[in-house]
């Protein structure tokens, strides 16, 4: 309700543009044997780009709710919408 108050739009279309935006396409490996360790480039796979936009999604609005007199629900969808 908070979204759609706020951008006039269909929530479930807000959630789905955020966790688009917000997913990261590369991440890095440790790769090397032998005690010698170097950061090597990859492709993420689409299932784990999803979870992880959700992990930074949730994190971002409990920091921002923490200490504040935001609620989490308006905490949430501001970071919904902002993504």
């Amino acid at each position: 309700e908070i979204i759609h108050l706020l951008t006039d739009q269909n929530p479930v279309q807000v959630v789905v543009d955020a966790i688009i935006n917000s997913g990261p396409r590369e991440d890095s490996t440790r790769v090397g044997g032998a005690g010698v360790v170097r950061r090597q480039a990859v492709d993420m796979s689409p299932f784990r780009r999803v979870n992880y936009a959700l992990y930074l999604i949730a994190t971002g609005a409990r920091e921002a709710s923490f200490r504040n007199l935001k609620t989490m629900a308006e905490c949430l969808a501001e970071e919904l919408i902002n993504a």
